[in-house]
């Protein structure tokens, strides 16, 4: 018998890791098993789309040496297409077969007998007789024979072909389909993040930490006295008495004592009586104890390897709106301490940031072209502001206010201003709202399901009331914040593979920030393709004939601390 032929360019083929140096991958009408050798072979001869059950088999592949050019992640786009974050193999199959997830079987000895105390059908059958898949097969056990890791691949094409069924009876499933690929391509620049890792400059962040925290203490009896000695820092500020700076409640008390009747302590609000020395004080003490219960020398330690390299576990969506997400802090690194972000010796970082993104994606997805106009400027806000006849302060306020959700105060006079100036913007932001307080999922403009909760019954009218609006806030903003994730990740997807021939290798996604290194010989080529890249995204991404601008400063730099704030 002839053997199958290789599958076409962006065919479908499922791939799973099996062993070690082994891959199970099928595609329509074959299965077979191979090294990593023949799966490299398929990836540049064949370009195919690989299948996977989900992120943590792109990480898996990723980490024996396979660079995925296009992918098809089942986990991921069930996440897209159901919403939430639950999305395991038993959870796929089951919301692509019209199965409830309230029927799905769990793993256990017990669980394989019937009522008679017969195994629930064939052992060696992937999916059950009640249609479910057998949980007894994940994580590891459809690795047992090569039966099933056929039938574990197998199903996953299978998977795969019905969800896309299912993005094809989306409102516009051209753009369901777009979004779906482009989701499970950002999940492989998280497989790619989590195993390059960000580059730091170890001596310059111990420098930064002891700056702020003090040297690193010999033993915990130094760590003690280290911390009191930064508690005095606030303490010989305040009034007489027992005051513990890491208790809100007691803080409150402290700052009622000097005068400052505050609702809470948040730093904003803070900020306002600095010139008291005791604030100012308590406002420089919070950022070290941030680093040092967060970013000191332990954190150094656990996270920075013998390489020199930040690494922590990457993902392409926080289950809500669908940002990305990673841990290890590297989504929320203290300012202070990007001055260790350092490209190595021969290298740059190029780093890219969008500009504006939130208000330049409302014109996109509402269709206000009064908005799309005010795009065409650099700074999207000059033109608002002169439109409202408003201070540009104002004007930004109206404008996040009206994605955020606040309706009083200063914003509330300057959002009857949008209602009037742009009312197709301001439309589609009610029509979230309203949907979110009736607790119907709303989805983004790429077709992600954003789910709303249940409000718990046996509350007063006021209560349901508030929780209701609360749901309406968090919707409006979800349309816009999951859009502006989506075309952040399409673009981070597009340069990914357009820079590929420069040596480049993305090492950070922050919101609506990209950091690549880069040989230094090509830093300013890259630049310039990063630049490409967003026209190229937004083209694809955005609405035909939009007529939105969307921009970013891109600069070329040694350390990340170099670019403009």
């Amino acid at each position: 018998m002839a053997p199958a032929p290789d599958p076409a360019p962006g065919q479908l083929v499922a791939v799973a890791v099996s062993g070690a140096n082994e891959f199970s991958v099928a595609w329509t009408g074959c299965w077979r098993s191979v090294d990593l050798a023949e799966l490299q072979r398929l990836e540049v001869h064949c370009a195919p789309r690989w299948v996977t059950w989900s992120p943590a088999d792109l990480l898996a592949l990723t980490r024996a040496g396979l660079r995925v050019a296009r992918c098809w992640d089942l986990a991921t786009v069930h996440r897209l297409l159901f919403g939430g974050w639950s999305s395991d193999p038993g959870r796929v199959w089951a919301a692509v077969t019209g199965l409830s997830e309230n029927s799905l079987p769990v793993t256990g000895q017990l669980d394989l007998l019937g009522p008679a105390g017969e195994p629930d059908g064939d052992l060696e059958e992937l999916v059950q007789p009640d249609g479910h898949l057998r949980p007894e097969w994940f994580p590891t056990g459809w690795q047992r024979t090569p039966g099933r890791r056929r039938r574990w691949v197998e199903l996953a094409l299978t998977a795969a072909d019905r969800q896309r069924d299912r993005l094809a009876a989306l409102p516009d499933p051209r753009r369901a389909l777009a979004t779906a690929q482009a989701e499970s391509g950002a999940e492989q620049v998280c497989a790619e993040l989590t195993v390059a890792g960000l580059p730091i400059d170890r001596a310059q962040a111990e420098r930064l930490i002891e700056s702020s925290i003090g040297p690193r203490p010999a033993d915990a009896a130094e760590a003690s006295q280290l911390r009191q000695r930064r508690d005095q820092q606030v303490l010989r500020h305040a009034p007489a008495g027992e005051w513990d700076l890491r208790s809100p409640a007691s803080v409150r008390a402290m700052l009622d004592r000097l005068g400052y009747a505050v609702p809470d302590t948040r730093s904003w609000r803070l900020e306002q009586y600095r010139d008291h020395p005791a604030v100012a004080a308590l406002l420089a003490w919070r950022k070290a104890e941030r680093i040092a219960t967060t970013y000191g020398y332990e954190w150094l330690d656990r996270h920075v390897g013998p390489d020199d390299r930040l690494r922590g576990n990457w993902t392409g969506s926080d289950g809500a709106a669908g940002r990305m997400t990673a841990s290890a802090g590297l989504h929320n690194l203290p300012a202070e301490l990007r001055a260790a972000v350092a490209a190595p010796p021969g290298q740059r970082l190029v780093r890219a940031d969008l500009g504006q993104i939130e208000p330049r994606v409302l014109a996109a997805v509402s269709g206000d072209a009064g908005l799309a106009a005010a795009s065409a400027a650099d700074d999207l806000y000059a033109p608002v502001a002169e439109q409202l006849r408003v201070a540009r302060a104002e004007a930004k306020i109206a404008v996040l206010a009206a994605m955020y959700g606040q309706t009083s105060g200063t914003a509330g006079a300057a959002l009857r201003g949008l209602d009037r100036s742009y009312p197709v913007a301001m439309r589609y932001l009610r029509a979230a709202y309203d949907a979110g307080r009736a607790g119907t999922a709303v989805r983004t403009y790429g077709g992600r399901l954003v789910r709303m909760w249940p409000i718990p019954t046996g509350r007063d009218a006021e209560a349901n009331r508030a929780a209701a609006a609360a749901r309406g806030r968090f919707a409006r903003n979800a349309v816009i914040q999951g859009a502006a994730a989506e075309l952040f990740k399409v673009w981070a997807v597009t340069v990914r593979a357009r820079s590929r021939a420069l040596g480049a290798q993305i090492v950070l996604c922050l919101h609506d920030e990209l950091l690549v290194l880069v040989p230094a010989e090509t830093a300013d080529q890259l630049a310039e393709l990063v630049a490409g890249c967003l026209t190229e995204a937004a083209s694809r991404w955005a609405p035909r004939g939009s007529g939105v601008r969307f921009v970013a400063d891109i600069s070329v730099l040694q350390r990340w601390s170099q670019a403009k704030a």
